[in-house]
């Protein structure tokens, strides 16, 4: 199934599952792999028919079996019972899969899903960042959370052009910070492993410390 030529748009799923039933047992009526494929009469003839068209199955009668090296995914030319139209035999999975237009398909669409991976891993390490709403400045030698303004943004003047975060009073940039893609502030410190709501409820107290400060 992980081949491009078992795409849905190629010979399909129940083509699989044909080819299987004949491996395992050769010269069978429709009606037989019904049952032995778990794939339903119209969906068997259609797949059988696509099947012949590749050379890689053929009937006497009304019995089917496998064609030489089909497993090989390699069909071989006979003449349609009946008519005659003859059938092109298939040159390898590969080519099946080109002429159905479905070469390169499962290559496409492991690409997409590891992009869409790499997309939610990275929302994730954004969710997972700890963040604060603050600078840490030194009055009368000691710490004092400055609070911003307003909780969910920073203030444009707290930014450099280069993106660091600038002091608030002494207009320098602050080592200690960066900004996240969220515009949130994040203190980069190994002793700093807060949840968020630590940092809420942080940045409240800092709040009350500078009013009683100031």
């Amino acid at each position: 199934m992980g081949h491009d030529a078992f795409a849905h748009y190629a010979l399909g799923s129940a083509a699989l599952l044909i080819i299987s039933a004949l491996h395992v047992r050769p010269d069978q009526t429709v009606i037989e792999l019904v049952g032995t494929s778990s794939v339903s009469r119209a969906t068997t003839y259609r797949t059988l028919n696509r099947l012949a068209a590749h050379g890689l199955v053929q009937h006497t009668g009304e019995t089917w079996t496998l064609a030489p090296r089909a497993l090989e995914g390699f069909g071989i030319r006979l003449p349609d019972t009946g008519t005659a139209h003859t059938a092109a035999p298939a040159q390898g999975w590969d080519k099946v899969a080109e002429q159905h237009g479905t070469r390169g398909i499962a290559a496409r669409r492991k690409a997409l899903h590891t992009a869409e991976r790499a997309a939610y891993q990275k929302a994730l390490d954004r969710s997972a960042e700890h963040r604060s709403r603050a600078v840490v400045i030194v009055r009368d030698g000691r710490q004092v959370l400055v609070p911003v303004p307003r909780p969910d943004e920073i203030p444009p003047t707290w930014l450099a052009p280069d993106g660091r975060v600038l002091d608030p009073v002494t207009g320098r940039p602050a080592a200690d910070w960066r900004v996240a893609t969220d515009g949130r502030l994040i203190l980069i410190t190994p002793s700093d492993q807060r949840s968020y709501d630590e940092l809420a409820a942080a940045h409240a107290e800092a709040l009350s410390e500078w009013e009683s400060v100031a």
